[in-house]
């Protein structure tokens, strides 16, 4: 039994708490989010850490949209900031009463100073440039960084080449062109996006409209599965090229995808096709993950392409008759018989261990936390193991005079039921009232 999955206690004080995602761990320099939500009273700080988790989840979510700089990111934002300079130079000419002389002494004295910075290989100049670019795009650039300070030099470059063709429009030249060889127009290419029509801005707009109601764990999963596949065409792929080709060959690398491949190190950092692909030349290659796991991926897809159809993003949703072929007979859970019930119940975990180091020891110590109450009351109760394990204390109450537990999925964002029939007021069988249950749930609610 807990006060709740994300809450902790310091001294009497409560604290917020959420494990960083493995893959974000590194960027965000922590395996776990702490921070107090200024309280003793339970009820107060579950209200509280609700605005807390949501706003850690919206930086998992802003971590995860963002990629690795490129080469034409480089060359985007150096000619980005040459015709931005450029254009706010035609709009200081064209105001009235602008003081030209001392435009020009300013635009001199400014490009004085970025040569002597260049010259010195200093970058302040144009850090607030360098930042919003990053931001703007959604880039993984460290600040102090090589590339963070090959993107400042660049940056630098193109203002020095704007600040001289305003020096040459002083003179009534208006044709001149960039010298500097990193200064150049980027190529053009068909593959990128519109504003309005990538795949990860679009389903941000999927899962803040969320026309199902679909839990907010469910979407996380889903923005992660469908992550994968914008991981193999590039973060500019147009929704308009979504067709049944690229959802076939993302469905051939699901198959050969391994097992949790985000948290093994050997992968890290890989996209998709180099995480098959490596998995494939190893000499102990890492089981892949199974049909069902993939038609997971595969659902959460095609609900997405059915609001891109719905929006008239596309013609046709390219998923259906995509999903492999599952055996629903098959299982890999079997009930306890009642010699095996009987022999685990009996076990020094249960009547009384050496410690909690050697729980498998008979002694006279006794565990009696959620490890004890938990196979007792799923075993007394019927209900599922995840229903149990997420049980507030709040959740087990009287009613009438009877002591039940109240499956649902209030008092905590974490919480789900598997089917709205799951809601549902199970009583606390007489067995768990005899072996201590209630006085548990009470001793809880102290803390």
């Amino acid at each position: 039994m807990t006060s709740g999955s994300n809450l902790k206690t310091r001294g009497s004080v409560y604290y917020a708490r959420l494990k960083v995602p493995v893959e974000l761990q590194q960027l965000m320099g922590t395996a776990e989010l702490i921070r107090s939500l200024r309280t003793k009273d339970r009820r107060t700080a579950n209200v509280r850490k609700l605005s807390v988790l949501s706003e850690w989840h919206q930086k998992f979510d802003d971590l995860r949209r963002r990629r690795d700089m490129t080469e034409a990111d480089f060359s985007n934002a150096t000619w980005e900031q040459y015709v931005s300079e450029l254009r706010h130079d035609d709009l200081a000419r064209a105001l009235p009463g602008t003081d030209q002389a001392t435009a020009k002494d300013i635009r001199q004295y400014h490009l004085k100073a970025l040569r002597d910075h260049l010259g010195r290989g200093e970058t302040v100049l144009v850090h607030w440039a360098a930042d919003s670019f990053i931001d703007q795009h959604q880039l993984i650039v460290e600040k102090g960084s090589a590339q963070y300070r090959e993107l400042c030099f660049r940056l630098m470059r193109a203002q020095i080449e704007a600040l001289q063709r305003a020096g040459e429009r002083d003179m009534g030249n208006y044709a001149g062109m960039p010298a500097d060889p990193v200064v150049t127009r980027p190529a053009a290419t068909a593959e990128v996006a519109k504003p309005g029509e990538r795949l990860l801005d679009l389903f941000e707009r999927y899962a803040k409209e969320n026309p199902k109601r679909i839990k907010i764990g469910a979407i996380m999963q889903a923005r992660r599965d469908i992550g994968t596949f914008i991981e193999l065409v590039g973060s500019d792929f147009p929704v308009t090229r979504l067709d049944k080709k690229a959802a076939r060959e993302w469905k051939a690398l699901l198959m050969e995808y391994p097992v949790k491949a985000a948290e093994i190190g050997i992968f890290r950092g890989l996209g998709i096709k180099e995480i098959v692909a490596a998995n494939r030349q190893s000499n102990t290659p890492k089981p892949v993950i199974m049909a069902k796991t993939v038609n997971r991926y595969i659902a959460a897809f095609s609900a997405f392409c059915n609001w891109l159809v719905a929006h008239d993003y596309l013609t046709a949703n390219p998923f259906p008759d995509m999903y492999l072929s599952v055996d629903k007979t098959k299982t890999n859970v079997r009930p306890f018989t009642d010699e095996e019930r009987q022999v685990l119940f009996a076990s020094p975990f249960f009547t009384g261990c050496k410690n909690e180091v050697k729980w498998h020891m008979p002694g006279d110590h006794l565990i009696r936390d959620h490890r004890y109450w938990l196979p007792h009351v799923m075993m007394y109760s019927g209900a599922r193991p995840g229903e149990i394990a997420q049980l507030l204390v709040d959740d087990v109450r009287q009613m009438h005079g009877v002591w039940v537990m109240h499956l649902t999925d209030e008092g905590d964002e974490e919480k789900s039921l598997k089917t709205k029939g799951s809601f549902r007021v199970v009583p606390v069988h007489s067995k768990l009232v005899e072996m201590g249950f209630i006085a548990h749930v009470v001793s809880c609610c102290r803390f």
